[in-house]
Parts: structure tokens; C-alpha cells; sequence
């Protein structure tokens, strides 16, 4: 099993969130990889000191709620959209039946287009798994919003919104800086369990605010949106719902459920 491969599974694999078979699979390749099992003692390490120091609270019944109406109302909106596409494709099985009879009839189809997101979600994507293999997930490495937030100033020639989601089980434990869309972004790190959120951030004035429908790429699920002129790229193998929900708690205004 390639080494990328297992990194993208450590997560799932210390929260006993894999089938047997991959985990057995991940398990045999920890010990003859001495980088994947470094990789892994990291991420143990870090959730053992979150579990340590930082202290949990409930999140409100407040954000559940907002959080599962907007899932639903996500879903209606994606129902509508599939309805052309089964229209299309059935008017296809048509067409195929008409080239069968006519023998000499052509018909040329346009297949559906790729998400105009989905180049930037490979490219977050990419930033995610190389903060995790090329152990450089921080370069300041703190949950205190107030020590994060200032190492950005002279570094980018923009400040990134920083706000530390703890007491949602949400922690920020640092930031880094990135390079995505051809520009220097900040990349700011929580943890939720013992997966890794990275957030990537930069200006984004010309955009309308809100959150744009989830995408996967490479097993890892990417939800991106824009708030007071900066675009957030949320990239996570934690599951679609939490991190939906961790989504939302950034698109709330100053960060506050």
C-alpha cells in the first residue's frame, strides 16, 4: 500500500473508524513504514494533549439544528439540480436506440461539465495532505486565538480572521502559512477527535457570501464558502455532518454560534 494512501486513512484509523480489512491493510503497512508510523504518533500525540488541556463543552442545541436545516435544505437544492441531468440522461437512452435503428444517424452529447470549484478543492486538497506528510502542519503552534492571530501580520498582506472553536469541540491548534490559487494563503489547523480541519484563507471581495454545496476529492471532503470578504476552503476525512457543522460555525458572524 502507497505511503499517500495510508496518510489519508491515520485519522479514521486511530479513531477505529476503518473495516477490518483496511485496517488490517493500514496496520501492515505501519510496520515497515517508519514515516507513516512517525505521522502516526504525531496525530496520537496531539489529540492526547488536546484531550489533556483544552476543556469540552456541548455545542448548543442551537447549532445542531441550524446546522441539520441547512443539510436538508442543501439536499432539496441538490434534488432540483439532479432532476436535467436524469432528463438528460434519459433522452441519451433515446438517442442511443435511434442510432441503433438508423445505422447511419450520429449524435454527438456534452457530458456533464466539472464543478468550476473542483480545480481549487485538488488544490486544497493537495495543501491538506502535504501538511501531513512533510510534518509542517504549523508553523506557530497554539490554541490561543491572540498568539495566532498576530504571527500572520507581516507575513501576508492581509489578516486572516483566527477564532478558537473549543468550546464546540472544535480546537485551534495553530496555523501555517500556504500557497493556493497562486497566492500565499494562511492556513489555520483545528482539531476535532482526532482528525485534522485545515482552513485555508485569503480576500475574496468580489464573491457572495455564504456556503457552497460540499465536494469529495481523493476521500477527503471539501466545503468552502465566503464571509466579510475572505474565502474560507475547508478541508477534512472528517465525516460530511461534523464538518458541515464546523462549516457553519465559521460562517457565523465573529465566529459565534
Amino acid at each position: 500500500m502507497a505511503s499517500a494512501h495510508v496518510f489519508d486513512r491515520l485519522s479514521a484509523f486511530l479513531d477505529d473508524e476503518l473495516d477490518p480489512v483496511a485496517s488490517g491493510e493500514v496496520s501492515q503497512h505501519l510496520e515497515s513504514c517508519p514515516d507513516c508510523s512517525a505521522a502516526l504518533a504525531r496525530q496520537r500525540e496531539l489529540g492526547e494533549n488536546l484531550r489533556r488541556d483544552l476543556e469540552y463543552h456541548r455545542a448548543p442545541d442551537l447549532l445542531r439544528a441550524r446546522v441539520m436545516r441547512d443539510l436538508r435544505a442543501a439536499g432539496r437544492r441538490d434534488a432540483v439540480r439532479s432532476r436535467p441531468a436524469a432528463q438528460a440522461w434519459r433522452w441519451l437512452g433515446a438517442a442511443a436506440a435511434v442510432i441503433a435503428v438508423g445505422g447511419g444517424t450520429w449524435i454527438v452529447a456534452t457530458l456533464p461539465r466539472e464543478r468550476p470549484d473542483a480545480a481549487t478543492a485538488r488544490e486544497a486538497v493537495s495543501g491538506h495532505i502535504r501538511s501531513l506528510m512533510a510534518n509542517h502542519l504549523t508553523d506557530v503552534a497554539s490554541t490561543d486565538q491572540h498568539t495566532v492571530k498576530p504571527w500572520f501580520s507581516g507575513r501576508l498582506d492581509f489578516s486572516p480572521p483566527v477564532t478558537d472553536f473549543a468550546a464546540a469541540n472544535y480546537p485551534l491548534v495553530g496555523g501555517r502559512l500556504d500557497y493556493l490559487q497562486g497566492r500565499p494563503v494562511a492556513a489555520l489547523v483545528y482539531m476535532h477527535r482526532m482528525h485534522v480541519i485545515n482552513v485555508f484563507v485569503w480576500p475574496m471581495s468580489d464573491a457572495h457570501e455564504g456556503i457552497a454545496p460540499a465536494l469529495t476529492q481523493r476521500g477527503f471532503h471539501v466545503i468552502h464558502g465566503t464571509r466579510a470578504g475572505m474565502a474560507y476552503w475547508v478541508v477534512s476525512d472528517l465525516n460530511a455532518e461534523e464538518l458541515a457543522a464546523f462549516a457553519q460555525l465559521l460562517a457565523a458572524p465573529s465566529g459565534k454560534p
